[in-house]
């Protein structure tokens, strides 16, 4: 009878009876037998009791839910990083450099964004030793509380954030949140980052755009020159991509974006 089922059918089945064993394991670790009696913990006939512990041996609720909290802060910190530095300009900037080119996915994604995020290590190094300095150290070393480490640590990004801010940005941000603050100081941060990050975007499309005119150049000289000759089948990019190529490293193309881009958040 075995052999008469098809093949597909005997899959299914096998597959049927590894997932029942599975869930059958699975339940008898989560819920074990009534008789069965964990090492400090007592069962009785009407149920189980659960309990969390740490390590240390505590019963507290308290220290699974700072690591709850440690893991989700551990999940969002490369969010932190693209909102309260200068990766975005870097890496948008580098995106606008390479479709200026015309070389697609040259470099890769890969390349683009480690050379950024180290530039961004570079620019924001100083920031990074004030808050090392400030806030991080004391509190290691018991001197401050959280809450003063906090205010610390956050004070020189803060800075960093609104040098690179536009008041217009600034503006619109209080208007949407329905907030008023008299000075610099008293702008809470759920206005300065995301005023901070559409400036930055602003920004790099300047760049981006200055980046661009001398490519387009090339390709109008380029497709004039095609014209001309009559061949118009031919693709203007084609010819002018390895021009576009050549240029950029006579002028030593990488050197001055990087150069530019770093000199741009210096002010």
């Amino acid at each position: 009878m075995w052999n008469n089922i098809g093949k597909s059918r005997k899959k299914r089945f096998v597959c049927f009876l590894i997932m029942a064993f599975t869930a059958c394991v699975i339940f008898l670790v989560v819920f074990p037998p009534s008789h069965v009696q964990a090492t400090g913990n007592q069962t009785n006939d009407d149920g189980f009791n659960l309990n969390i512990t740490s390590n240390a041996g505590s019963t507290d609720l308290e220290s699974t839910l700072q690591i709850l909290i440690i893991l989700t802060v551990l999940s969002l910190a490369p969010s932190a990083l693209i909102m309260v530095t200068c990766f975005t300009r870097v890496v948008v900037v580098f995106h606008f450099l390479r479709t200026a080119l015309g070389t697609q996915t040259t470099p890769p994604n890969q390349v683009l964004a480690g050379l950024s995020l180290f530039i961004t290590l570079a620019v924001m190094a100083p920031v990074m030793n004030q808050v090392n300095d400030e806030a991080v150290q004391p509190f290691m070393s018991g001197q401050i509380e959280q809450e003063a480490a906090i205010e610390r640590g956050v004070a020189p990004l803060r800075t960093f954030m609104m040098e690179q801010t536009r008041d217009k940005d600034l503006e619109l941000f209080m208007k949407i949140n329905h907030s008023e603050a008299e000075s610099y100081e008293e702008i809470p941060m759920t206005v300065v980052i995301p005023a901070f990050i559409i400036s930055e975007l602003r920004t790099a499309f300047i760049i981006g755009f200055i980046l661009y005119l001398p490519f387009i150049v090339m390709d109008m000289v380029v497709a004039s020159t095609l014209m001309s000759m009559g061949m118009m089948m031919l693709p203007p990019t084609t010819i002018s991509l390895p021009f576009k190529i050549l240029l950029f490293v006579l002028a030593d193309g990488w050197n001055l974006v990087v150069g530019s881009l770093v000199e741009s958040f210096i002010k």
